[in-house]
């Protein structure tokens, strides 16, 4: 099985034909526990107090603003969805961080034929302190931006129609970074390094990520994404970025 270049979305949909494959199966298990574990829960909570949620907060719109009610509300639908989504798959990511960059580590092996890590299962336990050192990272990273973009929502009319679009395009770049990461920490690579790689090719990551975007605010589907979006982002880093770091 050998990567091919592909766009962003077809790097995802690679990724499942990756996922179901022989010899990969048994490694997208604990990644699938955790997601549907995690996410399965957060989104029926979601959609169980949805409705209540969206209709106090179209009550703050003012009524010089109500003819927008048509427009703000399925955006509004959207990125509480989003933002749901994206955070339990965080957490989801979090937890099921070493278990992603092993799933990671056979899909690069399946796809080049070279070992990552010959050192065994046991060397990636002993490596869970540094995996979730950089899981950090990100988080450090991220909260910030969400934290900002949170407030935009809060402000009436503007924040609620401009804040669910910027919303969609941050989270496409930190999915992107999410998932691609699992590669490029197998092997080292500084978190700063691999976002001046994906940024190289911003429009393939964005498009991964507008799609893993998408995927996980659709019951059901979200449950299989995580697993799925790290075999189609290690096969991006496979073709697009492997060769900028590792020798052959």
């Amino acid at each position: 099985m050998q990567a091919q270049p592909r766009s962003g979305l077809g790097y995802f949909f690679y990724g499942f034909d990756i996922a179901v494959s022989p010899g990969i199966r048994r490694f997208v298990l604990m990644p699938l526990l955790a997601n549907i574990l995690l996410v399965g829960g957060a989104l029926y909570y979601l959609f169980s107090h949805l409705d209540s949620w969206i209709n106090n907060w179209m009550g703050q719109i003012p009524d010089w603003l109500s003819w927008l009610s048509y427009l703000l509300w399925p955006l509004l639908v959207i990125t509480i969805l989003a933002t749901f989504s994206y955070f339990f798959s965080t957490l989801a990511n979090f937890i099921a961080a070493p278990f992603n960059g092993l799933l990671a580590e056979k899909v690069e092996e399946k796809l080049t034929g070279q070992k990552v890590n010959d050192d065994g299962v046991l060397a990636v336990v002993k490596d869970v302190p540094r995996i979730m050192s950089r899981e950090w990272r990100k988080l450090v990273y991220v909260l910030p931006k969400a934290i900002g973009l949170f407030i935009l929502l809060l402000i009436p009319a503007l924040g609620q129609t401009l804040g669910p679009i910027l919303w969609f395009i941050f989270t496409a770049w930190m999915l992107a970074i999410q998932y691609c990461d699992y590669p490029f920490d197998n092997h080292k690579v500084s978190f700063n390094d691999m976002r001046n790689s994906l940024k190289q090719k911003q429009g393939k990551a964005y498009t991964f990520g507008m799609l893993v975007s998408v995927l996980t605010t659709i019951p059901i589907i979200n449950l299989f994404v995580m697993p799925v979006a790290v075999c189609g982002a290690t096969a991006m880093w496979v073709h697009e970025f492997r060769g900028q770091y590792v020798s052959r």
